[in-house]
Formats: structure tokens, sequence, C-alpha cells
């Protein structure tokens, strides 16, 4: 596992993930729909920690979000999977130095997390209309998508520079 777990102010900024999620600002929405804040925090802390690390913070990350909302869907399993495969691609891949990568990689992590919940409700009969959940598919994965460069860039290059110091 990686340094940033080491570091317990660095785990408690995923603490802003349910503040973010909960009262998200008005500004930071498309068509009522906010971002996917636990992929914007999740993609960072894997690439900078490893897969280990990023896994258990999805699975902690994805504890707390279900909590928040009642129903049959979780999201603990693809954050869990994302949280995994991000850390392999920062561990084995070529650094991800573009902003670019990182709006892709969060625009199909939000498409990933969004479709298993969609799916989740489908089957247990709980998703009253189909385009109601396409719309918001489509632009929580949008606005991730647009905001990712940004906010994992800065996120990505604080915690690159915490890593470098302590390890």
């Amino acid at each position: 596992m990686g340094v940033l777990h080491r570091q317990r102010w660095c785990g408690a900024t995923g603490l802003m993930v349910p503040l973010l999620t909960l009262a998200s600002p008005g500004f930071l929405k498309i068509a009522g729909v906010a971002p996917s804040w636990a992929v914007l925090w999740l993609l960072p802390w894997a690439l900078v920690d490893g897969p280990a690390s990023g896994a258990i913070a999805g699975l902690c990350l994805g504890l707390v979000l279900d909590g928040l909302h009642l129903g049959l869907a979780s999201e603990v399993p693809v954050l869990m999977l994302l949280g995994w495969w991000w850390g392999r691609i920062g561990r084995r891949g070529v650094p991800i130095e573009r902003s670019y990568n990182l709006g892709l990689l969060a625009l199909l992590g939000a498409l990933l997390l969004g479709a298993s919940v969609l799916l989740q409700l489908y089957w247990s009969g709980q998703l009253p209309l189909v385009e109601a959940g396409l719309h918001t598919l489509v632009a929580q994965s949008l606005i991730t998508g647009l905001l990712a460069p940004v906010l994992c860039s800065l996120m990505l290059l604080r915690w690159r520079r915490i890593a470098d110091l302590r390890g």
C-alpha cells in the first residue's frame, strides 16, 4: 500500500465526499444533477496510493454513501472495483499527467457507477422512470468528466508531492 493512508488528514479529506454529496453547490450541477463526488475523490487517491488502498478507500466511501440513501442499490462494488483498477493504472502504467486523461477516467468511472446503480434499481423493480435514470446517468457523467481535469489534477499533484516526501 502507499503512503497517503498513513497521513490522517489525507484520509480525512474523504469526509468531504458525503458532505459535498448532501450539500452540492448549485452552480456545479447540470439540470439539477450533481457530479459524482466519490469518483472525483477516489480517482487521484487510487492513482497515488495503489490498488489495495484504492479498493479499501472505495469500500469505506461506498459504505458511507450507502448509509446516506435508502434502497437496495449499493455503490460499494463499483467503487471498490474502480479504486482497484485506477490503483493498478497508477502503479503499473505510465504516470497520468494530462488532465484530459483524468477527465476521461472520471467520465468512465461515473458512467460505471451510475449504470451499476440503475441496473440494481431495475432488477429490484424500484426504477419507475427509465428516462429519469438515463438523464441522471448522462448529466452526472458529463459534469464529473468536466470537473475532473480541474479538481483531480489539483489533488493528484498535492498527493503525489506528499507521497514523494514521505516515501
